[in-house]
């Protein structure tokens, strides 16, 4: 038929499309598909499935004889089974080189987007929150980005997320940590401590002999509440997030 040819590449597109589209759905909340780190496996995906789906549509509208009705909408529909229904993510089941073939290592190649997308997210936060930064560095970002996110989250991410909740644990640790970069005396970290409730923490209650200890400990948690907050920010969409540039020290020469 010499219309074959042109309904074969329809089918082709329209089942990119679809795997493009449930691809986006598998995505959501997790990364970028298309990030720098993982946009050639989800291309890869969309080939692959898109080729699949196509060939399988072609054999069997060919079976049932019904070619010019049955070839693109099977083909559009097929990339929703592909993976959603066959390839479960997270499976606890040992991969084999048996399991990838049978389908036909799309499972290899979702393994490998989701390892890009996590790189991709890994780094994104690494641009926006530095372990190297000290206590004021720490708590001024927070406050940047918490500023940002409590504008623009809807009251239902900000609930999911607990910004607020971290931004009042991360004030409550640099208020901890500046008395202790100001060799304020332990009376006063203790009092400090109990006012913000942090002596619910025992490793704290543990390190008061220890203020050097105490802060390192306090300035690390503070990091890791920081880097909560941009995956939140990452989960949600907001990529164009710009990194927090501390201030210059000193006078330029």
């Amino acid at each position: 038929m010499a219309t074959t040819p042109l309904r074969l590449s329809l089918t082709f597109a329209l089942a990119c499309l679809s795997a493009g589209f449930f691809l986006l759905l598998r995505c959501e909340g997790k990364g970028s598909p298309l990030g720098p780190h993982s946009r050639w496996w989800s291309l890869a995906v969309i080939g692959l499935t898109g080729a699949l789906s196509t060939g399988v549509t072609f054999l069997v509208a060919t079976i049932i004889e019904q070619l010019p009705s049955g070839l693109v909408s099977l083909g559009a529909v097929a990339p929703s089974g592909l993976w959603i229904g066959h390839i479960r993510e997270g499976s606890a089941q040992r991969r084999s080189p048996y399991r990838e073939a049978a389908t036909l290592w799309l499972s290899w190649l979702l393994a490998r987007l989701d390892e890009g997308m996590a790189e991709g997210k890994n780094e994104w936060i690494e641009e926006r929150a530095n372990p190297d930064w000290g206590t004021e560095d720490l708590v001024m970002a927070a406050q940047s980005y918490h500023e940002h996110l409590h504008g623009q989250l809807s009251a239902e991410d900000r609930r999911r997320y607990r910004i607020r909740s971290l931004m009042r644990n991360i004030e409550a640790r640099t208020d901890v940590a500046r008395l202790i970069d100001n060799s304020a005396r332990p009376a006063k970290i203790v009092v400090a401590l109990n006012a913000s409730r942090l002596t619910q923490d025992a490793r704290y209650v543990r390190s008061l002999d220890d203020l050097g200890r105490l802060g390192n400990m306090l300035r690390h948690d503070t990091l890791r509440d920081l880097i909560r907050m941009l995956t939140a920010a990452y989960n949600c969409g907001f990529r164009r997030l710009a990194p927090y540039l501390p201030p210059r020290s000193g006078k330029p020469l």
